[in-house]
């Protein structure tokens, strides 16, 4: 119950590359949550993420609506953050200049993440309340050593999913007694994009840029290659594509049609022997990336905290515990 003894209703939009969650809080009990999934070639229909906004809408009303949820007197409206300008990470005001932002990608970042302010603008101007952005993809606490590259005027910038990040990390060192402040954790959120980040006493100092398709390749983003093999397979007329396969087209989509995780995992468990090694090969990539971070910790580390989607596959724990 919040301090003023006041029952506050909160409605909190996620739009993820592969899905849309929705949830209806009173103070801190949850009372309704969906999670409803989008396979990329459903997606491909649109030519930008902006253009889905749409499409993402009717989800939203079809949960309303088949839930009986009258948001006539809700009181918060939260929205995902996207590639809006770099943040620390914390709870911020949406206005119109963060819309606006977002919706222009300024931090960088291309991502349906950036629908959720447009989404919680939307229904804000319908029935009224308040609009908040928590934790943006774009959070940026990195050290300075991690944002050098090796072209002078480029630097590495940050895309990861910091909200499930930073909300992890605090619940876990929470349940161990201590600080967030206090702890090192490797932090993985492994799903239809993964992170992998380095959290060192209450900063994320390091960690793949998942939205710009850094890192291990995953069911929807073809991770990190090689320049001069980008080079050598891609023309300059293949540049719309190129980005599509970072964030949206790439990794099991590329191999298998679908970034549908399910199809493909029973592919794995039916023997089928490509599947079996495209699987196996983006769970290696996880974990040499887990190992790149405990090195940018010095080894000290409290905790490897695993979160996300792909999880409910056992493999994929068993696989990282055994490295």
């Amino acid at each position: 119950m919040a301090k003023d003894n006041k029952t506050y209703q909160i409605f909190i939009i996620n739009p993820g590359s592969t899905s849309t969650k929705l949830s209806l809080f009173e103070n801190e009990n949850n009372l309704f949550t969906t999670d409803v999934f989008h396979d990329s070639s459903e997606l491909k229909q649109f030519p930008t993420i902006n253009d889905q906004l749409g499409y993402r809408m009717d989800v939203v009303k079809k949960f309303l609506a088949d839930n009986q949820i009258d948001l006539s007197n809700i009181d918060a409206i939260v929205g995902r953050g996207g590639g809006c300008c770099p943040v620390p990470s914390g709870i911020y005001r949406i206005d119109k200049r963060l819309i606006e932002d977002t919706k222009a990608a300024r931090g960088g970042v291309r991502h349906a993440s950036m629908l959720g302010v447009q989404m919680a603008d939307i229904l804000c101007q319908h029935y009224g309340g308040q609009m908040f952005m928590i934790d943006p993809p774009v959070v940026d606490e990195l050290w300075d050593l991690a944002r050098i590259t090796g072209v002078d005027g480029i630097y590495r910038t940050t895309g990861s999913h910091a909200l499930n990040l930073k909300a992890t990390a605090r619940r876990h060192a929470s349940l161990i007694g201590k600080k967030y402040e206090e702890c090192n954790f490797i932090a993985c959120h492994i799903d239809g994009g993964i992170s992998i980040t380095a959290h060192h006493k209450g900063r994320m100092v390091d960690g793949n840029n998942a939205g710009g398709g850094e890192g291990p390749f995953t069911p929807t983003r073809m991770g990190s290659m090689a320049v001069t093999d980008l080079l050598y397979h891609f023309k300059p007329e293949d540049l719309g594509r190129l980005k599509s396969l970072c964030s949206q087209t790439g990794g099991l989509s590329s191999y298998f049609g679908t970034s549908n995780s399910d199809t493909v995992h029973k592919m794995v468990e039916n023997g089928d022997p490509k599947a079996t090694l495209i699987w196996n090969a983006m769970v290696y990539q996880i974990i040499k990336w887990i190992g790149s971070m405990a090195t940018v910790l010095k080894g000290q580390v409290d905790g490897i905290l695993l979160t996300g989607g792909l999880l409910r596959f056992s493999d994929v724990e068993n696989q990282i515990r055994e490295s």
